[in-house]
């Protein structure tokens, strides 16, 4: 079957989408996508993303721009700058590159990628040879969602040599990137070095690779279908937590699937297998009041009572007291905004604030509140114990004082004697971080305060 061919039958059996963006970096395999795609009539365009890393890259962007030119396809180049962390420059390339398709894709649109069948091989034996789970190795999806849209790989079941065969066939012209043949890399020592000599013994190694990894996407959608079961019977007392007890009853390898497939539905990174098993032998066996949680970057395991928690690193609260003229949000330090509505009968009391101090604190140890109804005051940690707010959510919880004393715990309570009454003007104080409480089902198992 012939490319263009080939690419009809792959769009026709995937969602619909208003514009495709075929990611286009010059190279052949990037152009014979985009030149088979340009006689389908579809509504088209590129994205050359320019790394600024090779001293060619301003040559390959002009390249671009002319092929796109001459085939009547819209062209946007997007300049990234590239800084090496801690997984290397390769690394870094990527994701700076994927960030800049991520902003290039619109709503409901379809993003083209030129991996093929060699590229998948490769893939595989890179996760292979980094001792990945099933999800490393089933390699790249031929769709998944992206950003506002979708990312699709239509070549993923082509070798290579078909798409030189086709671009030599139209007499198409492409760039060299230098960086693809340094053997120093990872990925080129499998593309030069290794899998060549394999294809002397193996002649269809990569298609039997390819093969082994779309079983292995099988594998993981299963596996995946699992453990959303095992999600929705295995709840904590709190939304997006895990229960304990419930992931005690199941076996250790259908609860180390369940444990990773919480955390990335989370948004967080993945623990790798010593993090994993830490979670395992170290938060779930400890005692209900204990306080264990296992981290690793971009991550952290907690655990309260029953109750299991993915999150992110918090960011460090304010230590020293912030005034607040409570018109105006105040900015906090780790990205949340306390803001003061006016509003009737509710919140602070309006006329106790006005001439006050206002300011805003953090916990201290030793703070006290009488909540509205309760008649006494108590301790602040034992209104957190009773209202089952973790540990290392209260040290994040603002308290406001007026003159010195403590009027309002946000989010929480109203302090005796600063509560407004029916009808008298008040000031609702609340944090607005993108309405992330309310998002969340509101952490805050009391009343909003």
């Amino acid at each position: 079957m012939d490319i263009t061919d080939h690419l009809r039958c792959f769009l026709q059996s995937q969602p619909p989408a208003g514009r495709y963006l075929v990611a286009y970096s010059g190279g052949l395999d990037s152009h014979v996508l985009l030149h088979a795609l340009s006689r389908l009539g579809l509504n088209l365009a590129a994205v050359h993303v320019h790394h600024g890393l090779s001293p060619n890259a301003d040559l390959w962007s002009e390249h671009c721009l002319a092929v796109c030119k001459e085939l009547g396809v819209p062209c946007r180049v997007s300049r990234v700058q590239v800084t090496a962390a801690g997984n290397g420059r390769e690394a870094a390339a990527r994701a700076a590159r994927y960030a800049a398709l991520e902003l290039a894709l619109g709503e409901g649109e379809m993003l083209l990628t030129a991996h093929h069948q060699d590229d998948q091989a490769e893939t595989l034996l890179l996760m292979l040879l980094r001792g990945a789970g099933v999800a490393g190795l089933a390699a790249m999806p031929p769709l998944r969602r992206f950003a506002a849209g979708w990312l699709a790989r239509p070549l993923l079941d082509l070798p290579r040599d078909a798409l030189r065969h086709y671009a030599q066939a139209h007499g198409l012209s492409w760039v060299d990137d230098e960086s693809n043949f340094d053997t120093s890399l990872d990925r080129n020592h499998l593309r030069h070095d290794l899998l060549p000599r394999l294809r002397q013994r193996w002649p269809a190694a990569s298609r039997a690779m390819a093969r082994s990894a779309a079983h292995l996407a099988e594998a993981k959608e299963l596996l995946e279908e699992l453990a959303a079961a095992d999600l929705a019977r295995s709840g904590g007392s709190r939304p997006g937590t895990l229960s304990v007890a419930a992931l005690g009853q199941l076996t250790p390898a259908r609860r180390r699937n369940l444990l990773r497939y919480w955390v990335r539905g989370q948004g967080l990174p993945l623990p790798d297998s010593v993090h994993l098993h830490r979670v395992e032998q170290e938060i779930l066996p400890a005692r209900p009041d204990a306080e264990p949680h296992v981290a690793w970057p971009g991550a952290e395991v907690r655990r309260y009572r029953d109750d299991l928690h993915a999150l992110a690193p918090p960011a460090p609260v304010p230590a020293a007291e912030l005034p607040w003229t409570a018109d105006a949000p105040l900015a906090l330090s780790d990205g949340r905004i306390l803001v003061a509505v006016p509003a009737a009968g509710l919140g602070l009391s309006a006329a106790r604030c006005a001439g006050a101090r206002i300011t805003v604190r953090f916990r201290a140890g030793g703070e006290r509140c009488a909540p509205v109804g309760r008649g006494h005051s108590h301790e602040l940690k034992k209104l957190f114990q009773e209202a089952g707010v973790p540990p290392w959510e209260r040290e994040r919880v603002p308290l406001l004082f007026v003159d010195g004393v403590l009027a309002q715990v946000v989010g929480y309570w109203i302090c005796e004697p600063f509560a407004a009454a029916a009808g008298e003007a008040g000031l609702d104080c609340r944090l607005a971080d993108i309405a992330s409480r309310d998002e969340n089902n509101d952490n805050c198992p009391g009343p909003r305060a």
